[in-house]
């Protein structure tokens, strides 16, 4: 399907940019993209990645990340019924999923990347994507926010009274499209057209084999008294640290409290308890898996540097198809092919109630991250950072994904070419995001 969806992108994009006079901004936007690709995307993942990759292998050395596997394995084997309960790609499937609901971008994409390496180790087609692969593109390019932190901090720049109003909105929203994503993907496995082809067999000579992942039973130090004494010490602190940004009146009588975030200020106990999250997440992350690991006997410099490794390997994978996908998105927005398209759908939306304003994002937002942020904040200046359609838009913006690029990225990394119903279930998913996004803010703001 990724065969047919590129090449009409470039054809439709030279046609439209041919017959409008735009060939010349084509070449510089498509040589553009493909600078952008390597050496603004690509490369700074590689060192994201190093760090996420060392933390999940501190992670895994452990156990901790089956015994959160073995916790949720009722939900996870309904999800992925063909990956065996007790594998590791379980664990860091579930690890992607809870950085994306809490916003932390730069640790779900590498978390994401090692549960598609694992998944492919379980794979009997290399190059085509397994029913477990596209099930969990539709999660992610679906994911439950609690909070949209980009699009919060674009309404709090513009001013807005309450630019953390969109967190229910948001929340609904990706709820909405969550469900549909799964049940779209389980759905679609079934058609023919989606069907997998007869399994091959695995060369372990290929040059886009990934290292075969050894299941064999991981030997750790139990957890005496005093080690979980310790631990149980490093949570209080943090629970601590939690309180003083959440709730600093409930511990101002009796001691100082550090100064906290402006952007907490007058805002509702679970507005501040969310954004207390947020800000606290990734610092507990990087500290609390070395520690637990240490405790538990592990080597944790060793095998943090042993699990970066991989980072450069599934950086350099994923460059070919970050520049074929981004190069062909880069045309498209060139050409005009947007603009052509909202003047085409504009007449039969409207009438629907659906804002002819919010067309253009939510037609670029599966193809351009950036160009959907640069038309969002095109649309708070004009339209205000408090109006309706403003407010629609922002959870439009933190409730669908870059489908077109998470797919570049995710199947790039395992060399998958057949992505079988995965854009498919994605774009559905996007779809009914948009949808929810649009309804809610009428109920919730209009």
């Amino acid at each position: 399907m990724l065969n047919y969806i590129w090449l009409a992108f470039i054809l439709v994009a030279v046609l439209v940019g041919g017959f409008t006079g735009k060939l010349p901004q084509m070449t510089t936007g498509a040589f553009g993209m493909a600078k952008t690709a390597v050496m603004d995307i690509a490369l700074p993942l590689i060192g994201v990645m190093a760090i996420w990759l060392g933390i999940m292998r501190l992670a895994e050395r452990s156990g901790f990340v089956q015994i959160i596997a073995r916790a949720l394995r009722p939900l996870m084997i309904r999800l992925f019924p063909e990956v065996p309960a007790d594998h590791p790609a379980m664990g860091a499937m579930l690890m992607n999923m809870a950085a994306n609901m809490l916003g932390l971008g730069n640790a779900a994409t590498p978390l994401g990347l090692r549960a598609m390496t694992l998944l492919e180790k379980l794979n009997p087609r290399p190059g085509v994507a397994s029913n477990a692969m596209c099930t969990f593109l539709a999660i992610n390019t679906a994911s439950i926010q609690l909070i949209p932190t980009t699009a919060i901090g674009l309404l709090a720049v513009a001013k807005a009274t309450n630019p953390t109003a969109i967190v229910p909105s948001a929340f609904l929203a990706t709820l909405c499209a969550a469900v549909s994503g799964v049940v779209a993907a389980k759905l679609l496995e079934r058609l023919p057209m989606f069907r997998s082809p007869p399994a091959a067999a695995r060369l372990e000579s290929a040059p886009d084999a990934v290292e075969e992942f050894a299941l064999e039973k991981i030997e750790v130090t139990p957890m005496t008294a005093p080690k979980t004494a310790a631990l149980a010490i490093f949570i209080a602190v943090f629970a601590l640290m939690f309180v003083f940004l959440a709730f600093p009146q409930w511990v101002s009588g009796w001691m100082t409290v550090p100064p906290r975030p402006v952007d907490l200020e007058g805002k509702s106990h679970t507005i501040r308890s969310l954004f207390a999250i947020s800000i606290l997440a990734v610092p507990f992350l990087l500290s609390f898996f070395p520690l637990y690991a240490a405790l538990r006997g592990v080597k944790v410099y060793e095998q943090f540097v042993e699990g970066a490794k991989e980072a450069f390997g599934v950086g350099m994978r994923i460059v070919p198809f970050l520049v074929a996908m981004l190069v062909a998105i880069a045309l498209l927005r060139e050409a005009g092919v947007i603009d052509l398209m909202q003047k085409a759908l504009s007449p039969v939306l409207i009438p629907l109630g659906f804002p002819p304003e919010l067309l253009p994002m939510t037609l670029m937002r599966p193809l351009s991250g950036s160009g959907t942020q640069g038309l969002f904040v095109d649309l708070i200046k004009n339209l205000g950072p408090d109006s309706l359609v403003t407010r629609m838009a922002a959870t439009i913006y933190g409730s669908t994904e870059t489908t077109f690029y998470v797919i570049a990225v995710y199947f790039g990394s395992v060399a998958i070419r057949q992505t079988r119903h995965a854009i498919a279930a994605g774009l559905i998913a996007d779809t009914v995001a948009v949808i929810a996004s649009v309804t809610i803010c009428r109920l919730l703001f209009g």
